[in-house]
């Protein structure tokens, strides 16, 4: 146990005399002020159950002093010392009192005014706590997302799980805990630090696995860990094996399957890969390798031959059925044209702009006053419709008409999003036109048709995110997005601008979760 000292001040006073009078001698007068420290008071005076504090009275201009401790909790009943040493031996919040008489009228802790009085009385609150303890339990998730049968928690239980399925694990614990931990070999994922509520883990690899649960707190130390040898058998699966995405990873092209994959069944020739550049080129390269990701064995990673992908390439994956099969022995099928998607961060997540339109209300996005047909639209923030989360923008561009604002917090400031000269970004947006979209034939005016983009206000750029042409799909949200390279570095604020131009029709769509992300295109 740490030792905390607590030291008081001494006061030396030099006293000169350069004669012999009365009235030459100095006087001084000690100022009364409460000031009452305890070993754990940067801790909130918390202890375990047995522990003790030390309480310190170091005040100035004390004439006398009384502890008092709750009875039967410490082995302290009262004490007039300025240092007391008081161990706790029973479990809850105690109230530990200190009552002083000064000399004077004593200021009372940081006031610069006396408090009016030469009594003052304390109480110091002590909570003790239990030792940590900690209860678990796991449960099956049926087939239709409720709720199953719950799963033996002794060794060697062996629960039996097939592969690719979920448990549901929960967990209770007493003696105020803060830091909780699940490590789970060979789950999906294998660990979780401090989950909120319950946490769904899905069981891909075949074989016997353990668990283990800790519950622990650093100040007062104390914790409690549960562990199951042998907790749960996962057995090969009949069910088919699913592709659940296509996406990314350090130019690598990363198949995510249902189930845990054995990369020594995949054949290079059983896959193709078709590149579109942003030019109109196509590429199709050749596969260099085909690896199980080091983390996630359920992710195949697919390298290229002397090519990699860019975020403004449109990349699709084709699988001709071959001998390809998860760790459990189960066939992958065919697939065809499957388009990748890429992982990006989305800057605004941890800015003041309201990309995902959830806490902000219609006034925070103005009209920029343009003149003429650009204040020919509609907005309202909408609950009808949303691509995640509860909301989403409604937006109707008149016959002719145009849209031109920005956006603001709820202080009234400008959102700002701070972008590196020199740096890529992709600004994108989702879309979702209620169908139909136009009567036929659609309307253009010249080379131009209806469009949506994105502003940053102090440069000289655009960033047209979305045309809205006769073949844009209907009755689903659709991502939309363009690419920009400032020139210098520079806090902006994204002016959103919409033209209905030659269009005598009203165009009508929701938005949602815009998004700046740092990427990579192709040179």
């Amino acid at each position: 146990m740490k030792k905390i000292k607590l030291f008081g001040f001494a006061i030396v006073s030099l006293l000169a005399f350069y004669a012999c009078t009365e009235e030459d001698e100095v006087k001084l007068t000690e100022a009364s002020h409460r000031a009452i420290v305890t070993s754990e008071m940067n801790f909130e005076n918390k202890i375990n159950v047995g522990g003790h504090i030390d309480f310190g009275d170091i005040s100035s201009g004390v004439v006398s002093r009384t502890w008092t401790f709750p009875e039967g909790v410490a082995d302290v009943s009262t004490s007039s010392d300025a240092v007391v040493k008081a161990t706790f031996s029973k479990v809850g919040v105690h109230n530990v009192t200190l009552k002083q008489t000064f000399a004077n009228e004593a200021y009372a802790d940081e006031r610069t005014t006396p408090s009016g009085a030469t009594e003052l009385d304390t109480t110091i609150v002590v909570t003790v706590l239990g030792d940590v303890t900690a209860q678990i339990q796991a449960n099956y998730i049926n087939a239709d997302g409720s709720l199953g049968a719950e799963l033996s928690l002794v060794d060697n239980a062996e629960n039996v799980i097939t592969a690719s399925n979920y448990i549901r694990l929960s967990y209770t614990a007493e003696g105020d805990p803060i830091n909780f931990i699940w490590n789970l070999p060979n789950a999906k994922p294998n660990t979780l630090q401090n989950p909120e509520g319950d946490a769904d883990v899905r069981y891909s690899k075949v074989g016997i696995h353990d668990l283990e649960f800790i519950a622990s707190r650093s100040r007062p130390f104390g914790g409690d860990t549960i562990s199951i040898k042998n907790f749960i058998k996962v057995i090969p699966s009949t069910d088919p094996v699913i592709l659940d995405a296509v996406s990314d990873k350090e130019g690598k092209v990363a198949l995510e399957f249902s189930r845990d994959m054995d990369a020594a069944t995949a054949a290079k020739t059983d896959f193709s890969i078709s590149i579109e550049t942003a030019g109109g080129a196509i590429i199709s390269p050749q596969i260099a390798s085909i690896t199980t990701d080091p983390v996630d064995e359920n992710i195949l990673l697919l390298e290229l031959e002397g090519e990699r992908v860019y975020n403004n390439d449109k990349v699709m994956v084709s699988y001709t059925a071959g001998e390809l099969s998860t760790l459990d022995a189960v066939a992958a099928t065919s697939f065809t044209d499957e388009v990748l998607v890429f992982n990006t961060v989305n800057m605004l997540e941890n800015s003041n702009y309201d990309y995902s339109f959830e806490n902000t209300t219609n006034t925070n996005w103005p009209y920029l006053f343009w003149g003429g047909n650009w204040g020919e639209y509609d907005f309202s923030l909408s609950s009808v419709r949303s691509q995640d989360g509860s909301k989403s923008a409604y937006v109707e561009f008149r016959p002719e008409g145009g849209m031109v604002i920005s956006h603001t917090d709820m202080l009234g400031e400008n959102a700002i999003v701070s972008l590196v000269a020199g740096t890529t970004y992709e600004v994108g947006v989702w879309i979702y036109i209620d169908g139909p979209f136009f009567t036929a034939p659609y309307p253009t005016s010249g080379n131009f048709v209806s469009d949506l983009r994105f502003y940053p206000r102090s440069y000289g750029f655009e960033a047209v995110t979305t045309f809205f042409t006769e073949d844009f799909p209907v009755n689903e949200w659709v991502y939309t997005s363009a690419f920009i390279t400032p020139g210098a570095d520079e806090d902006v604020n994204f002016v959103i601008r919409g033209y209905n131009v030659g269009n005598g029709q009203t165009l009508k769509f929701y938005m949602d979760n815009i998004s700046v992300a740092k990427v990579e295109i192709r040179p």
